[in-house]
C-alpha cells in the first residue's frame, strides 16, 4: 500500500515538473498577438560620430530572422554589406559587424524590414531600424509616395526605390554604373517610404530587379523615375506614382544555330520586326525557304529546303544593322510533321478554327478537306492561311448547339520538305446562346483621345479577346463571352501608332498612361448575363 501511494506521488511530481518545463503559453490561455520590443543597442540607436566595427541590438525576448536577405535593406547601399549573427537560431539579440568603409559625415540606415519575428507566434517587430550617422548629427528629413506598374493590373511587390544627390558629379548615366545615395524598399506593399535624408536636390527613381544591386540594368530590370527633381525638405510628399516599365532593348544579333536538318534558329535581342535573312551561298534552282517569327522566344525561325553542303553564309539584316554569319550543317534528321487542332471538343461561337503544324505548309488541296454538320450537309468554309504563324484558319458560319466534323485526306497538307498528312479527323460542337454572356461598355471620351480598348482574360488577365480603336466616346459591345474572368483596359494612344508605347529613361519620355476599368477588373462573367459599364476616359 505505501509503495502504491509513493509511486503515485512520484508519478504526480513528474507529470507537474514536465508542464512546469514546457515552454510557450498554458492551454487555454490567451494567444500571443505582441511583437517583440526592442530594448537597447551598443552603441545606441541614433549614434553620432560612429566609429565602431560591431553592434549588438538586444530584444525582450527570443527573435529569429525571417528573410533577411530579402527584408534587410540598407542605406545608404555598402559595397560589402554587414554580416548579421545569428540567423536561423532564436536569440534575443542581433550581433552586426561592419565590414566595409563607412562614409564621413553620412547617416546611415539599416532596416530590417518585417525580419524580426518572435521565436513562438512569429509576431513581426514592423519596419525596425537601427539608425546611425558617422557626423556630428543624424539626418531627419522624409519623403514618401507610391509605386504603380503600367501595364499590370497588380503592381509588383518588393521594388527598390532609389535616390540620387544631384550635384557636381552627377549625370544621367550614373544610374548604371554607381550605386544610390539613398535606397528604400516597398516590401509587401506598394507604399516607399524614405527617413532620415539630408537637404539638398534628388533624381528619384524605382528598380524591380532580380539581383537587388542597386544598378540599372535595362534587359533585366523594370524602371520608373520621377520626371520632376525632389527638391528637400520642400518635397516631402511625392504626389504622382512612380510608374514602372520595361524599356524596348535596342536591336542586337545573337547567333544563327541549325536545329534540324533543314531549319536554323536566328536568335536576337530588342526590337527584330524588320528583321530579314538573306542567303549568301549559291543553291539550286529549286531551293525553297521560309522564315518566321517564334511567338514563344526572341527567334526567328529558317525552314529551307535540305541540301547537301557543310555550310551556309547569311546576311541578317535589320534596317541598319548588317551581320554576316556562317552556320555550319551537321544535323542528319528532318523534323516530323506534326499537325494539332486548335479545338479540342467545343468551338466557341466568337472562336475559328486553326490547324498548327510545326513546319511550314507550303501546299493546301481543298478536294481532300470536308466539313461537315451534325446533319452531314457539307458546311462552306474560307482558307486563309497566316502570313505570321504555322497556322491555317478555317472560317465558317457556325450556329450554335450543332456538332461538326471537319476531314482531311491524306496529302491535303504537303509542308516545305515534301512530307505530307495522314488522314485527320476533328469533332466538335458548339454551345447554345444562353451558354454566353455580353459586356457593354460605354466609354466616355472626354478630351477625344486616341484610345485603344482591350478586352483581357487568362490566369493572368494578359490575353487579349478583343481590341478596340476610338478617338471619340462610344458604346462597345463585347458579345458572345464564355463565363470567365475579364479585365477591361484603355490605353492612352499619344503618338496615335495604334499600340502601347513604353518608356526611355534616357530620353526621359514615360510609357503611354493605361487606364483599368475598376468595375469590370477580374469580373467573372455569368452565362446569360448582360454587364453595362461606364468608362471615363480624361
Amino acid at each position: 500500500m505505501k509503495t502504491s501511494y509513493r509511486l503515485l506521488l512520484l508519478l504526480s511530481f513528474l507529470f507537474l515538473m514536465i508542464n512546469c518545463a514546457r515552454t510557450g503559453r498554458p492551454d487555454g490561455g490567451p494567444k500571443d498577438e505582441e511583437a517583440p520590443l526592442f530594448v537597447t543597442a551598443n552603441p545606441p540607436y541614433e549614434s553620432t560620430n560612429f566609429d565602431e566595427v560591431e553592434i549588438r541590438i538586444e530584444f525582450d525576448e527570443y527573435v529569429t530572422l525571417k528573410d533577411l536577405n530579402k527584408q534587410l535593406v540598407v542605406s545608404p547601399p555598402m559595397k560589402n554589406p554587414p554580416l548579421i549573427t545569428p540567423q536561423g537560431t532564436p536569440s534575443d539579440f542581433i550581433d552586426i559587424e561592419i565590414i566595409d568603409t563607412l562614409k564621413a559625415n553620412t547617416t546611415y540606415i539599416l532596416n530590417f524590414g518585417n525580419a524580426v519575428q518572435d521565436n513562438n507566434e512569429g509576431n513581426q517587430l514592423e519596419n525596425f531600424k537601427y539608425v546611425f550617422s558617422t557626423g556630428s548629427y543624424i539626418d531627419s528629413l522624409t519623403t514618401f509616395g507610391t509605386i504603380k506598374d503600367a501595364e499590370l493590373l497588380e503592381t509588383p511587390r518588393s521594388v527598390n526605390v532609389l535616390m540620387y544627390r544631384i550635384d557636381s558629379t552627377f549625370n544621367d548615366s550614373i544610374i548604371y554604373k554607381r550605386k544610390p545615395d539613398y535606397v528604400t524598399s516597398t516590401l509587401d506593399t506598394t507604399n516607399y517610404n524614405f527617413t532620415n535624408l539630408r537637404k539638398g536636390n534628388y533624381l528619384l527613381l524605382a528598380l524591380k530587379e532580380p539581383l537587388n544591386d542597386y544598378i540599372f540594368n535595362s534587359k533585366t530590370d523594370k524602371i520608373g523615375f520621377y520626371k520632376d527633381t525632389i527638391q528637400l525638405p520642400k518635397d516631402s510628399i511625392i504626389p504622382n506614382s512612380i510608374v514602372l516599365f520595361n524599356e524596348e532593348q535596342p536591336y542586337e544579333f545573337a547567333r544563327g544555330k541549325e536545329t534540324a536538318k533543314g531549319k536554323i534558329e536566328f536568335g536576337f535581342y530588342g526590337d527584330a520586326k524588320d528583321m530579314k535573312i538573306n542567303l549568301l551561298s549559291d543553291v539550286p534552282e529549286d531551293f525553297k525557304s521560309i522564315a518566321k517569327f517564334d511567338s514563344k522566344k526572341d527567334t526567328l525561325n529558317y525552314w529551307y529546303t535540305p541540301i547537301e553542303r557543310d555550310s551556309l553564309n547569311f546576311i541578317v539584316a535589320n534596317n541598319d544593322v548588317l551581320d554576316t554569319i556562317t552556320v555550319r550543317l551537321r544535323k542528319k534528321n528532318i523534323d516530323s510533321l506534326i499537325i494539332e487542332s486548335s479545338i479540342r471538343n467545343i468551338l466557341n461561337l466568337r472562336d475559328t478554327f486553326y490547324i498548327n503544324s510545326n513546319t511550314p505548309i507550303v501546299t493546301i488541296d481543298s478536294t481532300k478537306i470536308n466539313l461537315f454538320d451534325k446533319d452531314t450537309l457539307a458546311v462552306k468554309y474560307k482558307i486563309i492561311p497566316s502570313i505570321k504563324e504555322n497556322k491555317i484558319a478555317f472560317v465558317f458560319d457556325k450556329k450554335p448547339e450543332d456538332k461538326y466534323k471537319f476531314s482531311f485526306l491524306p496529302k491535303a497538307f504537303t509542308d516545305i520538305y515534301e512530307v505530307a498528312n495522314d488522314s485527320l479527323a476533328y469533332y466538335f460542337v458548339t454551345n447554345e446562346l444562353e451558354d454566353y454572356g455580353r459586356i457593354t461598355l460605354n466609354v466616355n471620351n472626354i478630351n477625344s483621345k486616341n484610345v485603344i480598348i482591350e478586352l483581357l482574360s487568362g490566369q493572368n488577365q494578359d490575353e487579349i479577346v478583343e481590341r478596340r480603336f476610338i478617338n471619340s466616346s462610344a458604346q462597345l459591345v463585347f458579345d458572345l463571352l464564355e463565363p470567365i474572368k475579364y479585365t477591361v483596359r484603355a490605353i492612352i494612344d499619344e503618338n496615335g501608332n495604334n499600340k502601347w508605347d513604353t518608356g526611355n529613361y534616357l530620353k526621359k519620355q514615360q510609357p503611354e498612361v493605361i487606364l483599368y476599368n475598376e468595375a469590370i477588373n477580374n469580373y467573372a462573367l455569368r452565362a446569360n448575363y448582360f454587364v453595362e459599364e461606364i468608362f471615363i476616359i480624361n
